[in-house]
């Protein structure tokens, strides 16, 4: 796996993954479980759904 996800892009899931799963926990709802994904690929710093569209949110210097 390549990493294809930034640090702003990491930072943004990390905070929205927490956030959503919080309220999944207190609204005893699924909601958890994308909070739980968007951690997940922070952790990894790879996104799955980046790859069919191409995109790299990564700086690179070429």
């Amino acid at each position: 796996m390549k990493c294809n996800i930034g640090p702003m892009d990491r930072l943004l899931r990390i905070i929205g993954g927490v956030i959503i799963l919080i309220f999944g926990f207190v609204f005893k709802s699924w909601w958890g479980v994308i909070g739980l994904i968007l951690l997940l690929t922070a952790l990894f710093r790879f996104c799955p759904l980046y790859v069919p569209f191409k995109m790299d949110t990564t700086k690179k210097s070429e």
